[in-house]
């Protein structure tokens, strides 16, 4: 269920930001209330491909969770160091291979949210696309990764030390009692703060992947003709120096009675 709910908010906010990519004039053709209406769309005719998402993820950390347990049981009541080996492999192997499967989920989801087809239709549009565009993935989930990164740190630090100089304050007049113990509002301002920017910058994430892979079906699919014309947005035509041409006007001609 919560693989579920997961996948539920990443497919909603995909189709929000869909909408937006795939309006040809911005910001006049994006439909009102596109958070709402995602929503509804995903609940209306995604919920099966979502379910199904989902329960390849949750049978994985099932099994995750089932080596855990084998190798706690083994070093209880046996000191086998290949045994111990095997399930080390084991778990090393599954976690890798969930990191991969949510990876190819999360933009499988965003293929769903933009044509509306089933999961496994939409995982291998996905997967080629990607594969057709490895540079500039690797080059951009690493760029993204670093500056979403050091956003939550600097973010979670800052609240960090604003608490811990507010906390140690002795005029704080406000209180009826003195502070004792600084160190538990401290760590609750902090703890907050990192689930609320975490919450925020995986919008922020969710956003650039959908706009990436927005990116690239409107590059393969659209030439910049006037029966094609890209989707992009003028700043982003500009960056990769491609323009839409405008339709030539007809010439009238005009027939002389004789």
């Amino acid at each position: 269920m919560m693989q579920w709910l997961v996948a539920f908010a990443e497919c909603a906010l995909a189709g929000a930001f869909a909408s937006w990519y795939f309006s040809m004039n911005k910001p006049k053709d994006v439909p009102s209330f596109p958070v709402f209406k995602s929503l509804w769309r995903t609940l209306c005719y995604h919920t099966g491909s979502l379910a199904f998402g989902s329960a390849i993820v949750a049978i994985i950390k099932l099994i995750r969770v089932m080596l855990e347990y084998l190798d706690r049981k083994l070093k209880e009541y046996t000191d086998n160091p290949v045994a111990g080996f095997i399930i080390k492999c084991c778990k090393c192997c599954f976690w890798c291979l969930e990191k991969c499967i949510r990876f190819l989920n999360k933009n499988a989801y965003i293929m769903i949210s933009i044509y509306g087809k089933g999961f496994c239709a939409s995982a291998k549009e996905a997967a080629s696309l990607l594969l057709r565009s490895a540079v500039r993935v690797v080059a951009i989930n690493g760029v993204t990764g670093f500056v979403l990164f050091m956003g939550k740190l600097l973010i979670t630090g800052g609240i960090m030390v604003a608490s811990f100089s507010f906390f140690h304050r002795n005029d704080l007049q406000w209180m009826d009692a003195k502070l004792n113990y600084s160190a538990v509002p401290v760590v609750l301002s902090t703890l907050g703060a990192y689930i609320v920017t975490m919450l925020f910058f995986n919008v922020y994430d969710m956003g650039i992947d959908t706009i990436f892979l927005s990116f690239l079906e409107d590059e393969e699919r659209n030439d910049g003709t006037p029966e094609k014309p890209y989707f992009m947005a003028k700043s982003l035509r500009k960056i990769i120096d491609v323009e839409n041409k405008k339709s030539e006007p007809v010439e009238e001609v005009v027939m002389n009675d004789k």
